[in-house]
């Protein structure tokens, strides 16, 4: 309980903190959220969406679950998506995956995690689909670093299927759709250049950015 309690006395210290640094910081807030961002990204308690970004609370619309799937038939993720850009009007989809991704590790190793399993199919099925390029890798850790980079591209070819992402796209409203990957050794934030902001590029650009990985150019 008493770490418990002390979580009210940093909140308090840091609104505190916040008032004092800019006292109209909160009441520009409570007024309305209006993202540019929808960041997807990994639970990892590592990973905060804000900070790696730079951006401030009510600049960014987040949701976060182990490794950073895009699921077919997941409601929590497709009702994010809708509500972010039919109601808030973001204009950039990023998913975020990083480097050291507990569960891209679960799925590429095979490690029961329990329900976690039945999760980690989607990153399992991304693993087979790669499973020659990832077989001539010289190492277990290349081969987690490249199958958590697979993975964030999956998801963004994913996430373009949707009903409202290609809706949006119907419809003529602009949306990009981004797939990134963090770095835990030294916060750096890559890009895997594949930015995709119309249905017809979806196939050539998540097939290019898959290549580059392959081969370390454009292809």
């Amino acid at each position: 309980m008493k770490r418990f309690q002390q979580l009210f006395s940093q909140n308090r210290a840091w609104a505190e903190k916040i008032t004092r640094n800019d006292p109209d910081f909160f009441s520009r807030l409570v007024g309305q959220q209006n993202p540019d961002y929808l960041w997807i990204g990994c639970s990892d308690s590592r990973v905060p969406a804000n900070q790696i970004l730079g951006l401030d609370p009510g600049e960014v619309f987040v949701h976060r679950n182990i490794a950073n799937v895009v699921a077919p038939g997941d409601l929590n993720c497709a009702s994010v998506v809708q509500f972010a850009i039919d109601h808030l009007k973001v204009e950039h989809v990023l998913v975020g995956g990083h480097y050291g991704c507990g569960g891209v590790k679960a799925a590429l190793d095979e490690t029961p995690l329990g329900l976690a399993d039945q999760w980690l199919v989607h990153v399992d099925a991304v693993k087979k689909q790669h499973l020659e390029c990832l077989r001539v890798l010289p190492d277990e850790q290349a081969k987690h670093d490249r199958l958590c980079e697979l993975n964030v591209i999956a998801q963004v070819q994913n996430l373009c299927k949707t009903d409202t992402v290609q809706a949006a796209w119907a419809r003529g409203q602009f949306v990009v759709v981004h797939g990134c990957i963090y770095d835990l050794k030294n916060g750096l934030l890559k890009d895997l250049e594949v930015n995709i902001s119309t249905a017809a590029e979806v196939e050539s650009s998540c097939k290019a950015a898959i290549r580059k990985l392959d081969y370390g150019e454009a292809a």
